[in-house]
């Protein structure tokens, strides 16, 4: 753990001090002491407010690529990314793309940990004193908030360990202030996943359902914290959590990568009802969004449970405008993968086989298609993108996109990059849509007959703007289940779920049903446009490798060595590298 701890030691607390107004208006000061830090009120809510940096954004996660071209939805263009490592299957335990989430969750949970050791001492003694009626009304409004403030740094340290399980399976559960000369052991997966259920519990109603106040937006509300139990709860009840003969028969500490061994359905019962429980809480207001493209270029969509918005910038437009707009880099492009999941407007699969839909892949397909992805032809900043060979976007022009497609999730389509426009970006950590696909797949698996499955499933599918056709009926258990897995990758596409949910249904490796959904190689389009007529022709991009051992990140190879750990299954051969 000395790695560990150094390194969360050493995060000094004034790097992270800012004064501001609101979530979104960081200005570091420098001129504090750290009494000063611990002591004024003003910045004691500036450090609560500082660890919200550290929620995820997933618009450049891994070395400018998002975690979705290391999955099946996505190439990055970019061929020296560090991405491809993980699509070539050349990383391990002292190289990994993905490395820096190690650092990022444990120093995030470092700086919960300070705040919470330190919050209280705070000089209010002016407030305290002063027999104006409106000065006990400031002490009291000052309790209150830094009350608040301990619950709102406490649901996110919870988040970070989310974070690292979903990754690593088991890691230490540090409460307290690093100390130089503190050792950690591992603690088991099912004590990490119980740590952050409890978490949720305890401080769920003690935040408010929702905020009205425009500085707050962007805050834990009691709604995101539940959110977040029912995605614990689902990660806890899935195969990979529960299955580890499958892929780690051999492997001596299971309790690091496996919870207790129970009764699964009481397990997705569990999952099932805290995520009913953000579905009842009604004075909240959350609302499917009627505009489904639209979600991803707001910060106050009622269908928002939890976002992380960042400053206004154009970096995400430059990464992923298609290559012959100006500054454009192509970035992530979607797949032929991705492409062919999208049902038919009238609910049946695409068929390369079938002439009407080969001839315009795009056409009558799930509106969410359209939305999420930019194709050949279509108009975008002033122009159609020409994605064929030969045009101003397609192969042929150098880091042209290599599937046939751009991206246009969360893209502000509208900007002019050389004369420097921005636009605010926010990265939606959890809303709704996810909210009743968590209730569904886990009422599925514990009372596959209950009708709400059919009412949740139907929500999403028909509300304005989608419409499309509902869950068909007599559908045996299995069968509802490929259903709310497909509705997941269309719906989630692009939103940091489809790699970890690979992983936690246990497709993304070969297996006794066939080969794993990250060993396919990965498809596109071959475009050709002949007298204005474009055709196109599926082609393999490139070919994937994903190995078992990989169903869970390596812990780092520092730190093992240093705190004597076990490594996770698989990764054992790779100690010496």
């Amino acid at each position: 753990m000395k790695k560990v701890k150094t390194i969360l030691y050493g995060a000094a607390l004034l790097l992270l001090v800012n004064a501001c107004d609101s979530i979104l208006d960081r200005e570091v000061v420098l001129s504090l002491t750290e009494d000063d830090v611990l002591t004024l009120y003003n910045n004691t809510q500036s450090r609560a407010v500082a660890i919200y940096n550290y929620l995820p954004s997933g618009f450049r996660c891994v070395d400018g690529a998002m975690m979705a071209s290391a999955s099946d939805e996505a190439e990055y263009t970019l061929e020296t990314s560090s991405i491809q490592m993980f699509n070539v299957g050349s990383w391990n335990a002292k190289n990994n793309p993905d490395g820096g989430s190690w650092w990022n969750n444990f120093r995030g949970i470092y700086l919960v940990n300070h705040f919470l050791a330190n919050s209280d001492n705070l000089d209010l003694e002016m407030y305290r004193l002063n027999p104006d009626d409106i000065g006990h009304e400031q002490y009291q409004n000052r309790l209150d908030n830094i009350k608040r403030w301990k619950y709102e740094v406490r649901f996110l340290r919870a988040y970070f360990y989310f974070e690292l399980i979903k990754r690593y399976g088991g890691v230490p559960v540090i409460t307290r202030p690093v100390e130089i000369g503190d050792s950690f052991p591992r603690n088991t997966l099912d004590s990490c996943v119980n740590f952050i259920v409890k978490e949720c519990d305890d401080i769920a109603w003690g935040l408010p359902v929702k905020y009205t106040e425009q500085e707050n937006l962007g805050r834990a509300t009691r709604g995101a914290v539940l959110a977040l139990k029912s995605r614990v709860l689902l990660y806890a009840a899935s195969d990979l959590f529960n299955s580890p003969e499958k892929w780690a028969s051999g492997y001596a500490n299971k309790d690091l990568i496996s919870v207790k061994p129970i009764d699964r359905k009481e397990r997705w019962k569990r999952a099932a009802d805290a995520a009913k429980n953000v579905i009842d809480l009604t004075d909240a207001g959350y609302a499917l969004s009627n505009n489904y493209q639209g979600v991803f270029r707001s910060y106050t969509d009622a269908e928002i449970i939890l976002a992380r918005r960042d400053g206004a910038s154009n970096d995400f437009e430059k990464a992923n405008y298609p290559v012959g707009y100006d500054l454009g880099n192509s970035g992530n492009t979607p797949s032929l993968n991705l492409l062919d999941d999208y049902e038919m407007l009238d609910g049946t699969a695409f068929d390369w086989n079938n002439k009407n839909h080969a001839a315009n892949p795009y056409r009558g397909r799930d509106p969410r298609l359209a939305f999420t992805i930019l194709s050949n032809m279509t108009k975008f900043n002033g122009r159609p993108v020409e994605c064929w060979t030969g045009g101003r976007d397609g192969k042929g022009v150098p880091r042209a996109t290599k599937t046939g497609q751009y991206l246009l999730k969360y893209i502000d389509p509208e900007l002019n990059l050389l004369e420097g426009r921005t636009s605010v970006h926010t990265w939606v950590l959890i809303r709704l849509a996810e909210v009743y696909l968590n209730y569904i797949e886990a009422l599925n698996e514990y009372q596959p007959a209950h009708s709400d499955i059919k009412i949740y499933y139907n929500k999403i599918r028909q509300r304005e703007g989608i419409k499309m056709p509902e869950l068909p009926d007599g559908l045996d258990q299995d069968a509802v289940r490929q259903k709310i897995r497909h509705e997941r990758r269309i719906e989630l596409a692009f939103e940091d779920h489809r790699l970890w949910d690979a992983r936690r249904w246990m497709i993304a490796a070969d297996n006794e049903k066939g080969k794993g959904v990250l060993n396919i190689p990965l498809r596109g389009l071959e475009i050709l446009n002949r007298g204005g007529v474009p055709s196109y022709t599926p082609i393999e991009i490139e070919k994937r490798n994903f190995e078992p051992k990989m169903y869970l990140y390596p812990i780092p190879q520092g730190d093992l060595d240093i705190a004597g750990w076990s490594q996770n299954p698989l990764w054992l051969s790779l100690i010496h590298i």
